[in-house]
């Protein structure tokens, strides 16, 4: 029997931050466009977000470890893989994640009359279940990283402004394109962890794809395109050169990435790659509070 410590090591919180911080920068685009801050509709989107991360954790630890995946493998603690678990305990945390989830996501949709949103908070659901579990799972095909920019990124940051101020702007696209990259490179971390192991059972992420070394220097591009990126908006909204401030809690995951090949070295980068992300967030909240103080 798994002890409680060891179902929240399964649940992986340290991916969390790639959905709290689309949540601070869609809800400070919002307040950008309306002016006022949608706190409740923010909580909601967040708590949305943490429990679809946890659940797609959980239903990854289960579709990996039934399928032996995870039976050698270097990282944190796997709770089917371990035999801490039964499998089907494991699955139904994720199914009970998926459908609190939905159910939080339905009363958002509902309260804020964003009915778009129920087609997409569905997609997301489906999406987060097809990773790694049923017969033909998309992350054993290399398209993971795609699954998590569109939900991770694009639709957690969006959706999040959509339903708080009922339109979309270009700062929130932008802050969506960049929190996604840098979700992004954080699976990219932890597939590159894995290339040995994953090759050997046939799971072809796209980290095994690229090979290491391709896959290694594609973490370093997508972050410095995330930081990048704010900065094209510097001659309408000066203050966005704060972003780059985010070069500097990057510097050592991407010197590990880069020079430190044993997979154990790499397991500090799921962690600074979280940090940030919460850090590029806050930096993008803080310049759009100043542009807007200074208009």
């Amino acid at each position: 029997m798994a002890t409680l410590s060891q179902w929240v090591a399964g649940a992986r919180l340290r991916t969390l931050p790639i959905v709290i911080a689309p949540v601070v920068i869609g809800t400070a685009a919002a307040v950008d466009i309306t002016g006022r801050l949608a706190w409740f509709e923010a909580i909601l989107a967040l708590i949305v977000g943490l429990l679809l991360q946890v659940g797609v954790n959980y239903s990854n630890d289960y579709s990996d470890g039934i399928r032996g995946t995870d039976d050698v493998r270097v990282g944190p603690l796997r709770l089917t893989g371990s035999g801490l678990a039964e499998p089907k305990d494991v699955r139904n945390a994720a199914f009970g994640c998926f459908g609190a989830a939905a159910l939080v996501g339905a009363f958002l949709v509902i309260f804020t009359g964003s009915w778009p949103l129920l087609l997409v908070g569905a997609a997301a659901v489906v999406a987060a279940w097809g990773y790694t579990g049923g017969k033909n799972p998309y992350g054993y095909r290399g398209l993971g990283e795609v699954f998590v920019f569109i939900f991770f990124g694009l639709v957690a940051t969006l959706g999040t402004t959509y339903t708080q101020a009922g339109v979309l702007s270009v700062l929130s696209l932008l802050g969506a394109v960049g929190t996604g990259l840098i979700a992004t490179a954080l699976l990219m971390a932890n597939n590159v962890r894995d290339i040995p192991t994953d090759r050997e059972v046939g799971k072809m992420t796209l980290a095994v794809r690229l090979g290491d070394t391709t896959a290694r220097i594609s973490y370093v591009m997508m972050l410095a395109l995330a930081i990048l990126l704010p900065v094209t908006m510097i001659g309408t909204r000066p203050w966005m050169w704060l972003v780059l401030l985010t070069v500097l809690p990057s510097l050592m995951p991407c010197w590990i990435m880069l020079r430190k090949h044993e997979p154990g070295a790499l397991i500090p980068v799921l962690k600074q790659t979280g940090i940030i992300n919460l850090a590029y967030a806050a930096l993008f909240t803080v310049a759009i509070v100043m542009d807007k103080a200074l208009a």
